[in-house]
């Protein structure tokens, strides 16, 4: 028999950590979105280093926020929760200000400003994901943290666009918009950090599937590391192909890139609600199944004449955000329903190393394989992906449900 739960707004909210919580999210994305998309041009053009340079140390700063992870998911299971949210955000302050302290050509001080920035917004998923865990359980969980996601995308888009809108100011206005992300950060950590959540560790109770999961979790954190290439699709691979082999207009890869995040922001909790009704690893398997459909419809749409082939790529890259959407509205549920209570910080760490390291590689792969022709590009995405979902399908199949599954309506 399955239970129906009705998500209002109001509960919606509360389910993700409440209203201070909440505004603290949108504040944090929306300076984070003044400059993440920006911190290498504010390298090259303010601070005088060279692109290749700035490149390293960004990427440098990323790694460092992956090393981090295991140290964040130990603190997360001895009971923090606001306070390592907060800490991230704060973190991420820190390399603010030694970001605006660098004079032209300090690279230490640019690289330190990156590992900060790194390690703020590689811990910050975990946190964030391990408090709303806390405070909510089941389905009304997993719709809290799609609804998280739709609120830090738009805040990220609405950022990103007025710090486009301000670029014509020059270094100047890069420098504003730093100091902007600074005061929007620390504004932010205020108040997550009022919000005073702490969880009682569970390791002294006996859980009575501490040790079922552990294969499955292995098995999604493997096929984490492919389908996380679908982040990176939109930003990376079809502006790519776009540009380079279809001669198309940049244009077409921003509209691309604006309808993925407007679809996001409108789609993510309304399609997680709707799948509600299945189980979490069925779900995360079929959406290795809409991102296998369409990687293949992208080969089919380079394959056609230039004057069809710009828009046949836009097209199915509606496609590949449903899939992205699904994979996104399932794969952190999936994983905190399956993580026994008292290693919950420390599953989530190891996630966010999977999903970082699919991000770290991932443009290295789509620049090597895009030379090689669109078979091999989006043949090689579109196998990977699928021996993925067939993997997660067939260890479902194996270890049962992840947990009862219900339905969720969503109600205005």
């Amino acid at each position: 028999m399955t239970t129906t739960l009705k998500i209002r707004p109001r509960a919606l909210v509360r389910a993700s950590g409440g209203p201070r919580y909440a505004v603290a999210l949108a504040v944090d994305a929306l300076g984070t979105g003044l400059l993440r998309p920006f911190l290498l041009l504010y390298g090259v053009t303010v601070l005088r280093l060279s692109a290749p340079a700035t490149g390293i140390a960004m990427t440098a700063g990323v790694v460092a926020g992956l090393g981090c992870m295991p140290a964040v998911g130990r603190w997360l299971d001895r009971g923090a929760r606001s306070t390592v949210v907060a800490a991230s955000m704060l973190v991420r302050v820190l390399g603010v200000v030694l970001l605006l302290a660098a004079p032209a050509g300090h690279i230490w001080l640019f690289a330190a400003a990156a590992l900060f920035l790194g390690i703020g917004n590689q811990a910050w998923p975990a946190a964030h994901a391990a408090l709303v865990a806390t405070v909510s359980h089941g389905r009304e969980r997993d719709a809290a943290l799609a609804g998280a996601r739709a609120l830090r995308n738009a805040g990220l888009g609405v950022g990103a666009l007025l710090a486009i809108a301000c670029l014509t100011g020059g270094t100047s206005a890069l420098r504003t918009l730093s100091a902007v992300t600074g005061l929007a950060c620390l504004a932010a950590a205020a108040l997550v950090w009022s919000v005073h959540l702490r969880a009682h560790p569970a390791a002294a109770q006996a859980h009575d599937r501490a040790d079922v999961p552990a294969p499955r979790i292995r098995a999604l954190l493997a096929a984490n590391v492919v389908y996380v290439f679908c982040l990176n699709v939109p930003e990376i691979a079809l502006p790519l192909v776009l540009v380079t082999q279809l001669h198309a207009s940049p244009v077409w890869s921003a509209a691309i890139f604006v309808a993925n995040t407007v679809l996001v922001v409108t789609l993510q909790v309304p399609v997680t609600v709707l799948l509600s009704r299945f189980a979490r690893q069925t779900v995360l398997a079929l959406a290795g199944v809409v991102l296998t459909v369409s990687y293949l419809g992208f080969l089919a749409a380079t394959s056609l004449g230039h004057g069809w082939a710009a828009p046949a790529v836009a097209a199915v890259s509606v496609l590949c955000t449903v899939g992205e959407i699904i994979y996104a509205g399932s794969a952190t549920a999936l994983v905190t329903a399956l993580a026994p209570p008292h290693v919950l910080g420390r599953t989530l760490a190891r996630f966010e190393l999977s999903t970082g390291f699919g991000l770290a590689v991932s443009p290295a792969v789509i620049t090597a394989l895009a030379p090689h022709g669109s078979a091999a590009l989006w043949g090689s995405l579109a196998a990977a992906t699928l021996l993925s979902a067939s993997a997660l399908a067939a260890e479902q199949a194996r270890g049962g449900p992840a947990r009862g599954a219900v339905s969720v309506e969503q109600v205005g």
